[in-house]
């Protein structure tokens, strides 16, 4: 015991730089995947903590008012039905912030879908004008209990009791209402009526949705909205935050279980004699191997151990959204676990890299095997001669041909240096895709800049002319969404009509082309992956009782609805209804225009019948992502150090058999140093080349996959420019050479006695 610690010991002094940065690799891959974790837990708990404790309902049917309700508590696998509660859709306004909001009558406090109150108190039958909002709503508006909210148009006013969250789907300007609960006297002219149904199994969504739709008659269903649907909308981008982490964890722990495994190899290929000594004083195999696994186990133990220690301590406190996230996951009852499971996980992958590598230590003989006198694959080939014979520099030629004399050795060696490099790339995909959507939002199909809502007394063609008098905006696109039906009832998906036939909406397009005729429409990812549909095919939908088909052109970008949505000329819609005006218009700034600045403007032109809002970009919300992206960049290159360290040891290591037949040919030692730099720069070269030749299109085929599978679709994807990835590529390659000067220039001043030692 104490000859195999002695042993790691005297290793470990001989190798600081390589262990120091085993262990901050390791650490940095264990706080990529804890965070990750908790990434996970935070964007799914809350939601289901709110669905738990308000006995939520799977879905919402929002129908006319004179819809049967009765058969649906008797349908199989309905376990509870809540409602019919009536509804009506207005606007509240709150210190000059309105939102669009569905007023929900509810006389009794709910069994099923029950609000949890957060603030304030629930409905009061002696406050009749009393209400209680939703918490994004209530926050959207900057509302609290004892507020007034006005509705505007009309002289009522309705008071704040109480604040609650839902587990329904919540408010988001221009997509969503929020809801607000009312008694029946603040409600006196409903225009529809919601049922709440509780599954017995959930996974049957769309078997009793289409049970209910065919009770319920056709016509009479308004919109739907599912348990699925209002997680997703909770989860959001915190879900994607995680999935990004645990993706480059789980990568950055393969490449260091790939650069252990390399280092160890290298290792034993410089220690055959030591080890053949160790063999004849007495040690057994598994005592060899015990020797290389302990020393590494150690290192991943430390940065492991660390790193679970200083999420647990300081990862609430990082700003923003992640410190939030471990926060609220330090809380929750499976923390405890993930805190070791996480470490002890990484831990043992490393541990059985190494145990892979330190077997063939054990397999070394006793008595160390004479090295052939020339190396397999050690001569120079003709293209490396004839070189030198048009008098190339030696150290260039020679340094090449070092490089890549052992194919099967140095293309591993080029493969694990290769990984982290090629995630690197990934990442600063990630990276310049996030910074192209919030500079160029048209990229992701966001060409307007402000949405305004005009009150019902505006008509069209004095709002378009009040819009277009600003020398700012370059273009107005009077719009109208309405909510329909897809064939089979089932869920409910936006219709848009964008602009006209001779104005027509500048959509971004992934696929297909614009819409130019009538029953023409672009469509997103989201809808044609519900309707099992694509680019060429004609789709039926419901609005209301009024039946609408369209042929689907093109697929557009679209950001909003989870992709679920299908749009068309303002013209269009029109020839199936003629009452149709807008009631919300897309303006287009022209460069250089700031959108509040606009904002405020038409705002004071309206006289308070504009209501202008700044269109979201969904990409501000993958801000956090940066800096996730710094920190990966920063543990894959401590990973690619710990390979360069080990491909410069081992180049090292094998040329001092060399060194007596260099200095005999009359090489100084500066150009015996140089073979070994440029062998390195060769060896970073072919990585680079392979790493971005790989890693650009594997970025492109990652980012449009999650693309598709949150509805947006694919065609977002932005690799890095190529100056930038020029000035990665040559960073990475006069780093490597700048790390092997040093032990190179030490190796080629050895003293002649300590070569013919080395050598023997």
């Amino acid at each position: 015991m104490w000859a195999t610690l002695r042993w790691a010991h005297s290793d470990l002094r001989a190798h600081r730089g390589e262990a120091l940065f085993l262990v901050l690799a390791t650490a940095g891959i264990v706080v990529s995947l804890l965070l990750a974790t908790a990434l996970f837990g935070y964007a799914t708990n809350p939601w289901q903590r709110v669905f738990t404790q308000a006995h939520g309902a799977h879905v919402w049917i929002h129908t006319s008012p004179t819809a049967d309700e009765r058969e649906l508590a008797r349908l199989d696998g309905v376990e509870s039905v809540a409602g019919p509660y009536p509804t009506a859709s207005t606007t509240l306004v709150s210190r000059g912030t309105r939102a669009a909001v569905e007023l929900r009558v509810t006389p009794e406090r709910p069994t099923v879908g029950n609000p949890l109150v957060t603030a304030g108190r629930w409905l009061d039958p002696g406050t009749p004008d009393g209400v209680v909002l939703e918490s994004h709503l209530a926050r959207a508006l900057l509302a609290a209990p004892g507020d007034r909210l006005t509705l505007p148009g009309t002289a009522r006013t309705v008071t704040v009791l109480g604040v609650a969250d839902s587990a329904e789907p919540r408010y988001s300007p221009g997509e969503q209402p929020g809801l607000v609960w009312a008694l029946p006297s603040a409600v006196p002219h409903p225009t529809g009526q919601v049922i709440g149904l509780r599954l017995t199994n959930p996974e049957d969504t769309v078997y009793i949705l289409l049970r209910a739709a065919a009770e319920l008659g056709p016509g009479t269903i308004g919109e739907i909205s599912t348990w699925k649907q209002a997680r997703a909308e909770a989860q959001g981008d915190n879900r994607l935050l995680g999935q990004v982490l645990g993706l480059f964890g789980l990568g950055a722990l393969i490449a260091a279980g790939l650069a252990v495994h390399g280092a160890i190899a290298t290792r034993i290929r410089g220690h055959l004699r030591d080890i053949s000594v160790l063999k004849a004083i007495g040690f057994t195999p598994a005592q060899v191997v015990r020797v290389f696994l302990f020393q590494h186990i150690v290192y991943a133990l430390l940065g492991a151990v660390g790193a679970a220690a200083l999420t647990q301590a300081l990862g609430s406190r990082i700003p923003g959204r992640l410190g939030d996230a471990v926060g609220v996951w330090q809380g929750l009852p499976g923390h405890t676990l993930a805190l070791f499971a996480i470490p002890a996980g990484a831990v043992l992958f490393i541990g059985a890299t190494t145990g892979l590598a330190a077997w063939r230590a054990g397999r070394v003989p006793p008595v160390p095997v004479p090295r052939p006198a020339v190396a397999r694959g050690g001569r120079l080939s003709g293209v490396a001669r004839r070189a030198l014979g048009v008098r190339l520099p030696p150290a260039l030629v020679l340094g090449w041909h070092t490089a890549f004399t052992r194919r099967v050795r140095s293309l591993a060696t080029i493969v694990r240096l290769a990984l982290p490099l090629l995630l690197m790339v990934v990442a600063m995909s990630a990276w310049t895709t996030i910074d192209r959507a919030q500079s160029r939002p048209e990229r992701i199909g966001l060409p307007a800049a402000l949405s305004v809502h005009t009150d019902p007394g505006l008509d069209e063609h004095d709002a378009r002319a009040l819009l277009a008098r600003d020398p700012q905006v370059a273009a107005v696109y009077p719009s109208v969404e309405v909510a329909a039906l897809v064939a089979n009832q089932t869920a409910t998906i936006a219709l848009r009509g964008l602009g006209t036939r001779q104005d027509p909406y500048p959509y971004t397009l992934a696929e297909g082309r614009l819409p130019r005729g009538s029953e023409e429409a672009v469509a997103g990812q989201g809808l044609l992956d519900l309707t099992h549909t694509r680019v060429g095919d004609w789709v039926r939908m419901t609005v209301g009782d009024q039946p609408q088909i369209l042929h689907i052109v093109g697929r557009s970008i679209e950001p909003e609805n989870a992709g679920r949505v299908i749009s068309t000329s303002l013209d269009t819609l029109r020839e199936n209804d003629p009452r149709l005006t807008p009631s919300v218009y897309q303006l287009r700034l022209r460069p250089g225009a700031d959108p509040h600045t606009v904002a405020a403007r038409l705002t004071g032109a309206g006289h308070g019948q504009l209501e202008v809002h700044a269109v979201t970009n969904p990409a501000e919300g993958l801000s956090p992502l940066r800096s996730v992206v710094v920190g990966l960049i920063g543990v894959l290159a401590l990973i690619g150090i710990v390979e360069l360290l080990t491909a410069i040891g081992g180049m090292v290591r094998e040329s001092e058999r060399d060194l007596l037949a260099l200095k005999a040919i009359g090489l100084s030692p500066r150009q015996i140093t140089a073979i070994t730099v440029t062998a390195t720069g060769c060896t970073a070269l072919a990585a680079v080349l392979v790493g971005t030749t790989l890693g650009a299109p594997l970025a492109r085929w990652l980012i449009d996959a999650q693309g598709r599978s949150s509805g947006i679709g694919s065609g977002i994807a932005q690799n890095p420019p190529p100056l930038l990835l020029a000035l990665f590529g040559t960073a990475a390659v006069l780093g490597a050479t700048a790390l092997a000067a040093l032990p190179a220039a030490r190796a080629a001043r050895r003293r002649l006695a300590d070569t013919l030692t080395a050598v023997a």
